[in-house]
């Protein structure tokens, strides 16, 4: 009989660059090939299980000690792509933002002030010497951001039930670069051309230039992550977020000011239900 884990992947959602080998510098591109070659191939639970292991030390840790070796694994097209999880360097950019997602009591409790602290001062020195680093995975709680979908089209979306052994749903996307480049700079467009500058606007020009930061050939992935066990089964199925903001974009475009507000009054409704979620008991 299967055991399934009662841990399960937090309410976070993931955007992910996957990289062909060939766009790494060639001792590093050679870890990756051993990386790839191995039988197993650590999971996002994985990852989720040593962080959580880190927190619940004696002294927690706000960040790992060392940076991770691991990576997720993907081939597309017959070429092996590699995301690196980067964790330490996560945890260091999820540090800075803490303050805005819990009250200072809550935060002291779980990570202390000398402990960020800390973390915070490493991350400095860090960056002096890196100056070019950046992570090949966003993540956002309890959301996915509207700026992630405008990246993918409907018929990437791929969704995937929970399997009869305890495998847990998935749901993502997935495309590759160029199309998501693309899909961008023409959504960015439209709305300078229909809309004062907001929210969305800046958010697509932050995600624009860190795609920039990748090969041209890399495969792009929103992937729902623990969000799949804060949706019904039923919702997830009738999950078309993506669709939603192509149409209200076209909507724009077009100079259907009515038709792309109904896109997204649909989106927001489905993703404010799901936020709610995060301060019910």
């Amino acid at each position: 009989m299967s055991v399934v884990s009662s841990v399960l992947v937090p309410y976070a959602s993931y955007l992910r660059v996957y990289e062909p080998l060939a766009a790494f510098p060639e001792a590093e591109r050679a870890h990756w090939v051993r990386y790839a070659a191995r039988d197993r191939i650590p999971t996002a639970q994985d990852e989720l299980r040593r962080s959580l292991a880190d927190l619940a030390a004696t002294t927690p840790a706000g960040v790992p000690v060392h940076e991770s070796a691991d990576a997720f694994v993907a081939e597309v097209d017959g070429v092996v792509c590699v995301c690196p999880w980067r964790t330490r360097l996560r945890g260091w950019l999820a540090l800075e933002g803490l303050a805005d997602l819990f009250p200072g009591p809550v935060l002291d409790a779980v990570l202390p002030p000398v402990v960020r602290g800390q973390a915070l001062a490493d991350h400095e020195r860090w960056a002096e010497r890196n100056p070019d680093a950046r992570p090949w995975i966003r993540t956002a709680v309890w959301q996915v951001p509207v700026r992630w979908f405008v990246l993918f089209a409907d018929e990437e979306r791929e969704h995937v039930t929970a399997g009869p052994d305890g495998e847990p749903p998935v749901f993502r996307y997935r495309t590759p670069m160029v199309q998501a480049r693309r899909r961008l700079a023409r959504s960015l467009r439209t709305l300078r051309e229909t809309m004062d500058e907001g929210p969305l606007t800046a958010g697509l020009v932050d995600v624009g230039r860190w795609l920039e930061e990748f090969h041209p050939r890399a495969l792009v992935e929103l992937d729902y992550g623990g969000l799949v066990h804060a949706l019904p089964e039923r919702e997830l199925a009738q999950d078309r977020s993506a669709a939603d903001v192509a149409e209200g974009i076209a909507a724009l475009r077009a100079g259907d000011a009515e038709r792309a507000a109904e896109a997204y009054a649909r989106l927001a409704e489905r993703w404010r239900a799901v936020r709610d979620r995060q301060f019910a008991n």
